[in-house]
């Protein structure tokens, strides 16, 4: 704790043009002591102090220059925070402050566990890492008191195995991946481990493969919602950046004759390019897109299949199977957006278009 009590004797004594003798004076003390206290190499006694602060119309603890740190909870959280953002290790020594005053919190111990994390990658200090670990067990134990929906058991275990590989320990890493992969949220982590770090590139396709399925769904889902906050906005030239991109990345995974899930997402894309199309004046090219939709959709709802070919990625047979809420057929589902889209211009496109397939 940094006082200001030697700066703000002189600089309350000077607004007042008094000497030192003059303020020595007034306080029945040597003019040799004031100079002491002014220069830090002494301190008034308590009973100067608040005659001092008296004198000068002030209290003490602005005379002493104390300013009294914010120690609740979140707001220690948000020092560390800031602590981290400029690399600072004071970080580490405000987190273990917190630790002690909210030894029972989840907030605080998963925060902490956070901060050793970024300081132990930063220069693989495995002191720090090895905290991290105690840290994330013990929030673990605390893991009822979360109220952040983002955060689960299975996110913390996670937060453990990244630990794990940052310690060398890959194999520990992986075991605690594999344990706690629900939903295939660890697949691509496991993916890498086993690629890179651990040079197992076979056995790590069909986890790659996993996560390349799920993360082109995440996208596509992405884009979609995208475009229709754009188009809210009237920004179309955003909504066709963000859907070029989408479609770009669809393009890049599938093969142009598959008739697979990936060939519905293709046309739901392609009508959403038409509609921006129109949008943007380009009348002919919304015509181009949208006919693209309507061959997709004929060609997937003439024969149905709700799986996604792993082949291209595993060099094995295999699929797995997706869905959608839009609807059954691939038609149904643009039909659905097209209602959502409130494009009439649109609407008359596709009907044209779809008289002629």
């Amino acid at each position: 704790m940094e006082l200001m009590l030697a700066e703000n004797i002189k600089k309350h004594r000077r607004e007042r043009k008094l000497t030192q003798e003059q303020m020595a004076e007034v306080l029945g003390v040597t003019a040799g002591a004031v100079y002491k206290w002014e220069s830090g190499l002494s301190v008034p006694e308590l009973g100067l102090i608040v005659e001092l602060a008296d004198f000068f119309d002030t209290s003490v603890d602005a005379l002493l220059g104390y300013r009294m740190k914010d120690n609740r909870m979140e707001a220690a959280i948000r020092r560390m925070d800031e602590y981290c953002r400029t690399g600072d290790r004071e970080a580490l020594t405000e987190a273990e402050k917190a630790l002690k005053k909210y030894p029972n919190s989840f907030r605080v111990v998963h925060s902490c566990a956070g901060v050793y994390t970024f300081f132990g990658a930063g220069g693989k200090g495995r002191a720090e890492l090895r905290r991290a670990l105690e840290l994330f067990a013990q929030a673990r134990l605390l893991i009822g008191q979360n109220g952040d929906p983002k955060i689960s058991d299975f996110t913390l275990c996670g937060e453990m195995a990244g630990v794990y590989l940052l310690l060398g320990e890959q194999e520990k890493g992986l075991e605690f991946l594999k344990e706690h992969n629900t939903g295939g949220i660890f697949s691509d982590s496991i993916g890498v481990c086993l690629a890179v770090e651990l040079g197992r590139p076979e056995e790590a396709e069909p986890w790659l493969a996993e996560a390349l399925l799920s993360s082109t769904v995440s996208l596509v889902n992405a884009v979609v919602g995208y475009v229709f906050v754009f188009c809210a906005r009237e920004d179309y030239a955003s909504a066709r950046r963000v859907l070029d991109a989408g479609m770009g990345f669809l393009r890049g995974i599938r093969e142009d004759k598959s008739l697979d899930f990936s060939a519905k997402l293709d046309a739901l894309l392609h009508l959403l390019l038409a509609h921006l199309q129109l949008r943007q004046g380009e009348a002919e090219e919304a015509r181009t897109s949208a006919e693209k939709a309507a061959d997709l959709v004929t060609r997937f709802d003439a024969a149905p299949n709700y799986a996604v070919d792993l082949a291209p990625f595993t060099g094995e047979t295999g699929s797995t199977l997706v869905n959608d809420s839009l609807g059954t057929t691939a038609r149904e589902s643009l039909e659905t957006v097209l209602g959502l889209l409130q494009n009439e211009e649109l609407n008359t496109l596709w009907k044209e278009v779809w008289e002629h397939e």
